[in-house]
């Protein structure tokens, strides 16, 4: 190709980068080279060739082993076909093309075939659209397919969203970049990392429309672009990015450019943002390059780091970021500084990197958020607007439901379960979790159950309930007869959890078993069984550790961590455990820990790590017991890991928080088995502004000994002022069509009430709260009123669609509106939306109100409602 080549306006030296990191991949991936690079010795257009080394040169470890040059190759043909046939083809730059239509992948989901299948669905209905309608037109089919609810940390592809008919926000937002680059319109997920008022996160979504970037809430359609529930959170973000799988120029703010994996800082399209400034120095005053500088929040009881950027040449690094504090750590070289930073405090910053044992004691001090802020004022949209745009939404939620319909239903599993005399509850439960898989599961277990048996139904049992949706009868076949063909002499419960469930972290599910078993010789096999560190030592001289970018850690499937022989730490961990249950050999990744273990002689031992780490026998753990505080008072919060408490260890100079199942309570009950090392428990109390009072505890555990440790909290005073009166005057429906009282719904013990929308996130995060907190709810005994005007009411809402609800809990319909018109008069409070929560006394007065989206308002309202009311 001559220097001349404008192919996607690539000059001179963008195409030679891209040919040398392209060549670069060729020589990384050699262990894979014919399944990858094959596809080049087929004719090719110009663009199809750089399309392809482009998207080469950038890809991450993982994919380069998980999958073969054809579905790329596809993907690059049908993106350049649709570019041509869409109507803004042509008007959408090179650049916007290559970097948001171009690629494959959006999060962290496995990589599937699907832009011709998204493209057909659309296509016909935004042709005649323009692209800014076609946006909004894009998120009303979103919505069709899917709704939110909460999940666990693997992201499942578009179709698999579809077939699921939900997911989290992660995975919403996925589906509609993906749906939207489908048809031709540049599309980014764009994620606060971690929120600084409230625990947890979200993710949306910009498409970009004739020269400007728009945002919108992905599978929940708006009349209008650039408007969501999460607006008002957004103004108090301390970062909002977008990941890009390139070396991306810009023009945005650019927080991390390296290995070809860029981040792009969107906060100040969002809310008001300042630059920190940082120069960091040694004991000697000398700048000190390539220092990691971690800017930290406090969410989910830990201090999770929303950016970490380098030093240059002169110390120097800077951050934009929102008005509220951070702790800042600046590591290298076993060496390292920590402040917290206020937001009062000046912009410009020095670190001197002079500490390399960790404080002793207790340090308490306060995590304050940005304030709140209000957002631009907008035309109000007419009646008739606001009357199709809900039209569309119960359009969209019957379209949803109605598909829903088509799953396989309880009748039917247990007609099967009969058939196999298989527990008919226990089929029931997994069929119902496979939702749009459900009938490629009841599949698997009518051709195997015969001849297994309960097994079957066993393995299923054994994986995560997202598996069930993903999962098909290839993968499930090679693992059931795979593990069942080495029963060996285990017991039930080591066998089932650490040999035939094939599930070991957050990696795609394949059927990996006879590939990783036929590797070996039976002579081979049975030495590794004799002795499981032999296979660490094997994998650890034969295969490559590779960094790959930080949201893909730990992604890789064991096929194809086995096939390229590279992969990072995580990945290899992975792989270690995955051919250990293939020759019959108990692993695990330790619960805590996350690292490799096998099982021998009655207990749990440690591989050598894959990253050259020495060996860790169990008996040089420590344990770690953890004791109630015996001056708390009655306001202290119960334990919950990673709600009010995290405890995490300090490696290389930073402090890793410890893995333990979210919101576990049982905390006080037996010592955790730890690593020896200096240690900080983190606790939190977080205020109803947003504000945290923080609490470390620093201390050190030894190997073989117990530390015991008091979980202390710091004091907190609960502020109950009245804050007006509830009227008891609206008349409301009950969802029989009888009418009701409110005065008589709310009764004369006191009571919560909610104004909601059912068919949005902020809602929908409010009722799994309530569902999660039905007992000790149960136990105040106070009734819930949950209320929907008739703007929100959706004909397919179905309160049976959450039965874990508090037992007094009661849906009603409102009208007028009289009551909350009155109450929620704040600008703000109208501006953040529903739900809208209350707790009442036994005077009708208000002493706890809350707009809005926020984690935790269900436990606030337990709180305000337990100190005033008794039972």
């Amino acid at each position: 190709m001559n220097s001349q080549t404008a192919v996607f306006s690539l000059d001179s030296q963008e195409r030679e980068q891209i040919e040398r990191k392209f060549q670069e991949k060729v020589t990384f991936a050699e262990a894979r080279k014919d399944a990858l690079f094959h596809i080049f010795d087929q004719e090719l257009t110009e663009e199809e060739t750089w399309a392809l080394k482009y998207m080469f040169a950038y890809m991450p470890v993982n994919d380069l082993a998980d999958y073969d040059g054809e579905l790329f190759l596809n993907h690059v043909r049908q993106a350049l076909d649709i570019r041509k046939r869409v109507p803004w083809g042509e008007r959408v730059p090179d650049h916007l093309f290559l970097h948001f239509v171009l690629p494959y992948r959006v999060n962290t989901e496995n990589i599937e075939d699907y832009l011709g299948i998204l493209y057909n669905e659309l296509a016909e209905r935004t042709a005649q659209l323009s692209m800014a309608d076609a946006i909004l037109e894009t998120n009303y089919w979103c919505h069709e397919k899917a709704t939110y609810i909460g999940s666990d940390l693997r992201t499942i592809s578009p179709l698999t969203m579809i077939r699921n008919a939900r997911g989290r926000c992660g995975e919403e937002s996925t589906l509609a970049v993906a749906a939207l680059r489908s048809i031709g319109i540049p599309a980014r997920q764009v994620y606060t990392p971690r929120w600084a008022h409230s625990d947890s996160n979200h993710a949306w979504v910009e498409a970009w429309a004739d020269g400007e970037w728009y945002y919108i809430g992905a599978c929940e359609p708006e009349p209008r672009l650039n408007q969501g529930w999460f607006s008002p959170p957004a103004r108090r973000a301390m970062l909002i990015n977008t990941r890009i799988f390139a070396d991306y120029p810009g023009p945005e703010d650019i927080t991390l450019k390296e290995k070809g994996f860029t981040e792009i800082n969107l906060l100040e399209n969002y809310a008001p943002t300042r630059t920190l400034y940082l120069n960091v120095k040694d004991e000697q005053g000398k700048p000190v390059s390539g220092a990691s500088v971690r800017f930290e929040l406090y969410n989910m009881a830990e201090f999770y780091p929303i950016a970490e950027i380098k030093t240059d040449e002169q110390g120097q690094a800077s951050f934009k970021t929102g008005y509220g504090d951070l702790l800042i750590r600046v590591v290298k070289g076993g060496k390292w500084s920590e402040l917290h930073y206020k937001a009062q405090d000046s912009e410009h910053i020095e670190f001197v990197l002079d500490s390399s044992k960790q404080p002793s004691g207790i340090v308490d001090f306060d995590m304050v958020p940005p304030p709140e802020g209000e957002g631009e004022t907008v035309p109000a949209l007419s009646e008739e607007k606001i009357q199709a745009h809900n039209r569309r939404l119960e359009e969209g939620t019957k379209i949803r439901t109605d598909y829903e319909g088509t799953f396989l239903d309880q009748e039917e599993a247990f007609t099967l379960a009969k058939k196999f005399d298989l527990p008919t509850e226990r089929v029931w439960d997994i069929l119902q979790k496979a939702r749009g898989n459900s009938r490629e599961i009841a599949a698997f277990l009518e051709e195997r159950s015969g001849e297994y048996g309960e097994w079957p139904l066993r393995l299923l049992e054994s994986l995560n309930e997202k598996d069930l949706i993903d999962t098909f009868r290839l993968a499930l076949d090679d693992h059931l007869v795979g593990a069942l063909s080495k029963r060996g002499d285990w017991d039930e419960d080591t066998f089932v959890k650490y040999i035939l469930c094939p599930r070991v972290s957050f990696e795609m599910l394949v059927p990996y078993r006879r590939v990783l078993a036929d590797a070996y010789t039976a002579a081979d096999a049975a030495a590794f069984r004799q002795d499981p560190s032999a296979l660490a030592g094997h994998l650890e001289k034969g295969y490559t550790y590779a960094e790959d970018l930080p949201n893909l850690k730990g992604k890789g499937n064991p096929v194809g961590t086995y096939s390229l022989m590279k992969g990072d730490e995580q990945s290899l961990d992975i792989l270690f455990v995955a051919t250990c249950r293939s020759l019959e050999i108990p692993a695990r990744l330790h619960p805590s820990e996350q690292k490799p273990q096998f099982f021998r002689n009655g207990s749990w031992e440690s591989a050598f790590r894959l990253d050259s780490q020495p060996n860790q026998e169990s008996s040089s753990w420590g344990q770690l017991q953890l004791l109630r505080d015996s001056n708390a008072s009655q306001d202290t919060p119960p334990a919950s890991y990673t709600e009010n408490f995290s405890f995490a260890r300090l490696e290389d100079g930073v402090y890793k928080t410890l893995v333990y199942p979210y919101g576990s309570t049982d905390v006080y009950d037996e010592p955790y088995e730890v690593e020896p090392g200096s240690y900080r428990l983190t606790s939190g109390i977080r205020l109803k502004d947003g504000t945290v009072r923080v609490r470390f505890t620093y201390f050190t555990v030894r190997a073989g000994d117990t530390t015991r440790i008091a979980l202390t909290y710091r004091e907190t005073t609960v502020d109950i002022p009245v804050l007006g009166t509830l009227s008891p005057g609206s008349k409301l429906t009950l969802l029989d069509g009888s009418g009701a009282d409110l005065k008589a719904l709310l009764g004369s013990e006191g009571a919560i009430a909610a104004w909601i929308e059912p068919e949005r996130e902020p809602t929908k995060h409010l009722l799994r709260e309530l569902g999660e907190l039905a007992e000790p709810l149960d136990k105040l005994g106070l009734p819930i009123v949950l209320i929907i005007g008739d703007a929100e009411w959706t004909a397919s809402f179905d309160p049976a669609s959450y039965p874990k609800l508090p037992a007094r809990t009661v849906f009603v319909r409102d009208s007028s509106y009289a009551s909350l018109s009155a109450i929620i008069s704040n600008p703000a409070a109208h501006e953040a939306g529903y739900p809208h929560l209350f707790v009442v006394d036994s005077q009708d007065q208000i002493r706890y109100a809350a707009s809005g989206y926020k984690l935790g308002t269900g436990k606030e309202a337990l709180q305000i409602a337990t100190a005033i009311i008794q039972p």
